[in-house]
């Protein structure tokens, strides 16, 4: 592809200036810019529990998607961030199947939760980079990464839904995990599964 950059999830962060909304913050792929984009609550837990690898009780709607396009043996080539109008970010989707390649109009918060599912690449056109994306020197990184990471939890009453989770076996998480996935509480699955994979 011409005049492209690779990027990758650096962060998902609660947006302070919009209530609902997510920062999601794209970095260069060797290098040092960030392409931060504004999603909504929905498309950043449709991220967020991909990343996390918790599996929900019933298939989200891009769940449903990457389903229906491997029963119709396409599959994502990748996605690339194509353009900013008027404060809105464009995307589009790449399928391939063994005769065709088709481009599909996306927001880019779709496209990105798609791109998890299928492992695609995720690009972003040269002139949005240049524009759009800021440097980022390695103090400021560290800060953005104390504040804004793929498994930051909510800061109000994490740290003791920890500790709590510390008090309880293997077979009683295991339970909570369940019991969570099924109520759809990703957040606390989420908690959950971490302790776990401290102890694994």
């Amino acid at each position: 592809m011409d005049q492209t950059v690779e990027l990758e999830i650096l962060g998902l962060s609660s947006n302070h200036s919009q209530s609902g909304s997510f920062t999601l913050v794209m970095g260069e792929v060797g290098g040092t810019r960030r392409l931060p984009i504004v999603i909504g609550m929905f498309e950043a837990q449709a991220i967020a529990i991909e990343i996390e690898k918790i599996i929900p009780n019933r298939p989200m709607t891009h769940d449903l998607f990457k389903s229906f396009a491997g029963n119709f043996n396409y599959s994502i080539d990748h996605i690339l961030i194509s353009d900013m109008r008027e404060g809105v970010y464009y995307a589009n989707i790449v399928c391939k199947s063994s005769s065709k390649v088709v481009e599909i109009d996306a927001r880019p918060s779709d496209a990105i939760a798609i791109a998890v599912r299928f492992d695609a690449p995720i690009y972003c056109s040269a002139k949005v980079m240049a524009e759009f994306a800021s440097e980022y020197i390695e103090e400021e990184e560290r800060k953005e990464e104390e504040k804004s990471t793929p498994t930051k939890r909510p800061a109000s009453g994490s740290s003791k839904a920890s500790d709590s989770l510390k008090d309880y076996s293997l077979d009683k998480l295991n339970q909570l995990l369940e019991k969570a996935i099924n109520n759809e509480d990703y957040e606390k699955a989420a908690r959950i599964r971490d302790e776990i994979n401290r102890r694994n």
